[in-house]
This record gives C-alpha cells, structure tokens and sequence, in this order.
C-alpha cells in the first residue's frame, strides 16, 4: 500500500525554542493516523506544515509524493484542513458558508451548490441549512467546518483535534462521520489529546511530547505500556497511606501511585475486576476505608506519565506552539 503522507526528519525553529525535533512517519493510503500529545508537544505544528501553512527549518514533508515546501499549491488541491476552532462565517448560512468555500475553491457557481446540498446532507444538516452559523451550536459548527474542508472532494484530510469542546454526544456523532470517511477511501491524520478518540479512529498513533515522538504502535500497544487498566482508590483518611501501598504492591504492573491533596492512591493492573476485588477485600481486612472506588483504562496522562516521567504540559505550553 503506498503512503498518501511522508514525514522525514522534520525540524522547525523558533529562535531557540524547538518545536519539532526531527520526527519521522508515514501514513498509508486510506488509513487514519492519530497524533497523540498535550498542549505543546508540536501537533499543530505539525498539521500546519503538512498543510502548507508552515514551513519547515529542515527535513521533508510530501502528500502524494508532493513536496510541501517545494509544491505547496499542488499539495493545497488534494488536501482538507480542520482547525481547531470552526473557521465558519457566523454571518452566513450554512449552506452559504459551504457555496462560499466551494467558489474560493474553484467550482463554478452551480457546482458549488451542488456539492453544499450534498455535504448539508452528509452531515445532518440540511433542517438548519438556512439558519446563521452563529445559531448553530458547538457539534453543528464543527460538522459544518469539517463539510467545508471536504467541498473539494480531498483524499487527504488533516483535523486538527476536532471534537474539543464537544459534548459526548456531539463527539459520538463527530466519531461516526470520520468513521465514515475512512470507508470512503479518504486518508486521515488526525491529532488529538483524548487516548479514547486515537484509540477508536486510528489504525496507527505516535505520540509527541515536546516536539519530538517518543512511542508510536497502535492503540493497544500504548495502553499496554502503562499497563491497560488501573485501579484507584480514594481514601478516607490519609494516615492509611502507607498500609495501602503496601496492599497495592504486590498486585501491580510498576509501583503505586499516591496523590496527597486528593489521597488517591492508584496502580496498573493486568487482573481487572478480579483484582480490584482482591484489593477490596485486603482494605476490608486491615480496615482501610475508601471514599470512591474505580477501574479504568488509561488516560492521555496515564501514557505520558509513564512515558516522560510527567503528566500533560499546562495550557502555558500552547503559548510556544501558537507562536
């Protein structure tokens, strides 16, 4: 299968600031590739070079064998872009807004219309095709944003954490219509914070932190690294810290962990249900009393702080990346 995106030791300089540190991938043909990182670690950076936006200090981006830098109005034919934030006239229909880009595009006017009825459609928004975009909500916007960047029918398409700030629902639906996407031959590469989306959406991920990829495999692969599922438990007085680590111990996949303003104390498991019962039954035993209790598969900060050494960057890490 050939690969519809070829990274190869992409840098890109701020001053001094590094914000890609010479990464390297490649995304097969009608595949979904998912770009995991916190705020920061260079995944818009990266879309925004793939999608001509940027250019790059050194190293080599090509979509469909087109170099970015050397080609970029060629790469622009056959691409899609969603950003962060839905780039809709709030002023304008949604059908409006969708002739409109369909025009900038290059379709002829009748064209244009014809492929924003379609899309309306596509993406269940034909009941609202003549509201303002500034009366849609959040989900709305961002299918009407994502309809705009398929206008030119792009085999490529880049979303660019897509369904941040949508409610569960909304980003159910968001899910389904990349899903659908996917079954239409289209390639993906889509950048994300939540392990959930990457997990459900893409065939393949990398992980950056800091500009630089520090694990790539698939889903499962990256979970089984922090051990795929995780007890936690908060505690009802933080003097029984000490006898619950101990507890936790032997039970685990690496050391357990203890949060002292929350007195929660977690650690990976291989065991799941049969484990947190084995766990319970021990607190009951040496009369540790917990407040909550839970088992869960790992989170964006479960990876990285088994990764890095540390949880997600703070919002003050995007600052560099916006730059």
């Amino acid at each position: 299968m050939a690969n519809a995106i070829e990274v190869e030791n992409l840098v890109l300089e701020y001053g001094k600031n590094v914000a890609l540190d010479g990464i390297s991938f490649q995304v097969p043909e009608g595949s979904v590739l998912g770009v995991l990182g916190p705020n920061g670690a260079g995944k818009t950076t990266a879309v925004r070079i793939l999608a001509t936006l940027l250019r790059a200090t050194s190293g080599t981006a090509r979509v469909h064998g087109i170099d970015v830098a050397k080609k970029p109005n060629e790469v622009r034919k056959s691409i899609g872009l969603t950003g962060q934030f839905a780039a809709v006239d709030e002023y304008l229909t949604g059908y409006e807004n969708l002739e409109m880009v369909g025009r900038l595009f290059g379709l002829k006017k009748s064209e244009a219309r014809q492929r924003a009825g379609e899309l309306l459609s596509r993406f269940d928004l034909e009941y609202a095709r003549d509201r303002t975009a500034k009366q849609y909500s959040g989900g709305m916007r961002r299918r009407l944003d994502i309809a705009a960047s398929l206008i030119g029918r792009p085999k490529v398409v880049f979303l660019d954490e897509p369904t941040t700030g949508l409610d569960p629902r909304s980003r159910n639906t968001m899910w389904d219509f990349i899903s659908d996407l996917v079954k239409d031959g289209t390639t993906i590469l889509l950048t994300t914070q939540y392990l959930e989306e990457a997990d459900r959406l893409a065939d393949s991920i990398i992980v950056l932190d800091k500009g630089s990829i520090i694990a790539e495999g698939t889903a499962d692969q990256l979970k089984a690294q922090v051990g795929g599922e995780r007890l936690e438990f908060v505690l009802t007085d933080a003097s029984d810290r000490g006898r619950a680590l101990e507890i936790l111990t032997p039970i685990g996949l690496d050391a357990p962990s203890y949060d002292e303003q929350t007195r929660r104390v977690g650690v990976p498991v291989s065991g799941g249900a049969d484990d947190l019962t084995t766990v319970l039954v021990q607190f009951k035993e040496a009369n540790i009393r917990v407040i909550d209790v839970g088992l869960r598969r790992p989170n964006l900060d479960d990876v990285f702080l088994t990764l890095t050494g540390h949880a997600t960057e703070n919002e003050a890490a995007a600052v560099e990346e916006e730059k």
